[in-house]
């Protein structure tokens, strides 16, 4: 049982962490923020030095924001998550509405670095600047999976769908949650709601097929993990679901 649990911690982390969106730092070098931000998505190594020398030149929060973001595409976490504390810290009286967003990125990125615990408490700090931010209690329940304290996530997610009950995402991660402890019933029904709401929810119709794999429904679980891979095909989910058909193919051999 711990074995699956870890497995299905694993799984919700990688479909569902994501890098918050950018902060909107606005004001006369906008035009430049923001082409530092596509950069960044482009050629992250070139974006990151072109931050550093803005920074040298004056740029303030958006050039380390920038910054952040490119190192967050380089994939170096850690530091991502570090420069992004220390700035939300230097926000706090220049620009506090910032402040929470800054920190759900710093979070986020501690996640994908590896550290739950540091994002965890960083989310927290967030949220008791928002806490009615539907994004935040998603972001901190994906942390809490990640730490395999499903029951926690499941308080944050419904804490979420309070805020905003058609909330797709929060439906399906939920579901996940409920799978991870053993309540096939209550996770059927919240992947039937998000795919209500949303026939192409990709992260609900990988759920809703492993509760149908689980039940004996091996031709439903194999429709909507097919469905996945003909809409997503080569992106995280596409790989999981292309993963879910060759291991059923395997045990039915």
């Amino acid at each position: 049982m711990r074995h699956a649990r870890a497995a299905i911690a694993f799984c919700l982390v990688a479909l569902f962490v994501r890098p918050a969106p950018a902060a909107e730092f606005k004001g006369e070098d906008d035009v430049k923020y923001q082409a530092c931000l596509r950069l960044a998505a482009r050629q992250p190594d070139e974006a990151f030095e072109s931050a550093l020398q803005w920074r040298e030149r004056g740029g303030g929060s958006p050039a380390r924001h920038c910054a952040a973001m490119a190192l967050i595409q380089l994939k170096h976490y850690a530091d991502a998550a570090d420069r992004l504390e220390q700035l939300a810290g230097d926000l706090r009286k220049s620009n506090p509405d910032l402040v929470p967003e800054v920190l759900s990125q710093a979070g986020n990125a501690w996640l994908l670095a590896g550290f739950a615990e540091r994002a965890d408490a960083v989310l927290t700090s967030a949220l008791a600047l928002r806490p009615s931010d539907a994004d935040l209690y998603i972001d901190r329940a994906r942390v809490r999976a990640a730490r395999e304290s499903f029951r926690e996530a499941l308080g944050d997610l419904d804490a979420a769908l309070l805020i905003e009950p058609d909330r797709t995402e929060a439906l399906a991660f939920r579901a996940s949650a409920y799978r991870a402890l053993g309540e096939a019933k209550a996770a059927f029904a919240d992947a039937e709601r998000a795919l209500a709401l949303n026939p192409d929810q990709l992260e609900a119709l990988l759920e809703r097929g492993h509760l149908r794999r689980a039940s004996g429904d091996i031709k439903g679980a194999r429709a909507d993990w097919v469905r996945v891979l003909e809409l997503a095909a080569g992106t995280p989910a596409g790989d999981a679901a292309a993963l879910n058909i060759q291991k059923m193919d395997l045990k039915a051999e």
